[in-house]
């Protein structure tokens, strides 16, 4: 594993405006090109957190996903954000992980948020992505599979460095103001229980549905301390992740060798 040096994006999404987005998002983007292997961008970020965008959703061929290959490359940097992407008569929130060369792989929003009826609207996912940068295994998720720990826990992987199948988890978001309180809370536990660094990138100012923002984006280590953290306001943040000391932590303090076994219900 190398150092790994991480972008995060934490913008205010137009409201269904792909065009404003892609212009918004692009230049936020080409600030930081040349200083960083990883550009982390927020959830559904060319339209905002909507049911509605069933209507607009993209296909995989469509000018979204070509304009976010374009700009990986324009940069020399990983890009990864979710958009909403139609295949056939589904709708999915598909997170993308585009890299330099335009090669992208996916995953597809696994835990649907009810109480906006996300589960009535849109296809949920099945697998887990769990993609390589500079020797970091990298599993990407998007917001509220946040709250759900078994899926998200780090297994066994005898192989690997540390014994387990992920080093960094990185969290995808439009998470609203008012539970600002369990989007840190949980981003601390998810580092601490999976001994992994973890980051979390939101959204800030006020959606369509007058839902505001308080960004608190943030990148943890593996025992939940801050790398850094970020207000309420547009900001475009870069930091280092040295492998150093999660791979010295998980030697002193090797829990997952204690964690029970399980398997998920397809």
């Amino acid at each position: 594993m190398q150092a790994l040096t991480v972008s995060l994006v934490q913008g205010a999404t137009r409201w269904h405006d792909a065009p404003a987005n892609r212009d918004y998002y692009g230049a936020l983007v080409r600030g930081v090109a040349g200083k960083s292997d990883l550009i982390v961008l927020p959830e559904t970020f060319l339209s905002g957190f909507s049911n509605d965008t069933r209507a607009s959703a993209e296909t995989m061929d469509g000018e979204g996903v070509a304009w976010l290959r374009a700009l990986a490359q324009e940069v020399g940097a990983t890009l990864c954000g979710s958009l909403a992407i139609r295949e056939g008569n589904t709708v999915y929130n598909r997170l993308l992980w585009v890299r330099p060369d335009g090669s992208f792989a996916q995953y597809d929003k696994r835990h649907l948020f009810r109480m906006a009826g996300e589960h009535t609207r849109y296809g949920g996912g099945r697998e887990r992505l769990v993609v390589e940068l500079k020797g970091w295994r990298i599993l990407p998720q998007v917001c509220y599979d946040l709250r759900f720990p078994v899926w998200l826990r780090n297994r066994r992987a005898e192989a690997a460095a540390g014994g387990m199948d992920y080093d960094l988890a990185v969290f995808v978001a439009n998470w609203p103001a008012p539970r600002r309180q369990p989007w840190r809370t949980l981003l601390r536990a998810r580092a601490i229980e999976n001994l992994s660094y973890v980051i979390g990138l939101n959204r800030v100012g006020v959606d369509g549905n007058d839902l505001p923002y308080a960004g608190d984006s943030a990148v943890l280590d593996a025992v939940g301390e801050p790398l850094i953290e970020l207000g309420p306001q547009e900001q475009v943040a870069t930091v280092t992740l040295d492998p150093a000391p999660l791979l010295a932590h998980r030697e002193r303090f090797p829990a997952w060798m204690d964690a029970d076994e399980f398997s998920l219900q397809p």
